[in-house]
């Protein structure tokens, strides 16, 4: 594809400082892998690695969860999917703590005790 620059994302701040060289790497499983990411770098002019949180990666979870579903009789191509960006989410979930003078455990042992 001869793609000469790369922006790499990852939710594991662990495994983006190590690619980095910035942190030791002390499990010995994941060492191949490691080396093996270092030899891609060098494929490319230009690459950068930024850490992004888990919390802020919902969107991407959901991509991955897409990705894992489709199968294409051509294992070298994927169909675009088309994504559009919204200003406010399709729902909202809102729970509201309901306060009361008992213990969460109230009803529970109220119920045992019958």
């Amino acid at each position: 594809m001869n793609v000469q620059e790369l922006l790499v994302i990852g939710y594991s701040n662990l495994l983006v400082h190590q690619v980095l060289g910035e942190w030791a790497t002390k499990n010995t499983k994941i060492l191949p892998y490691l080396h093996c990411v270092q030899e891609f770098i060098k494929r490319f002019t230009k690459i950068e690695f930024r850490h992004v949180p888990r919390i802020q990666n919902e969107f991407v979870d959901a991509l991955a969860t897409l990705c894992s579903m489709i199968q294409h009789p051509n294992k070298n191509f994927i169909d675009l999917i088309p994504i559009e960006i919204r200003k406010q989410p399709a729902y909202c979930a809102n729970v509201e703590e309901e306060f009361t003078e008992n213990p969460w455990f109230h009803d529970i042992i109220k119920n045992l005790v019958k």
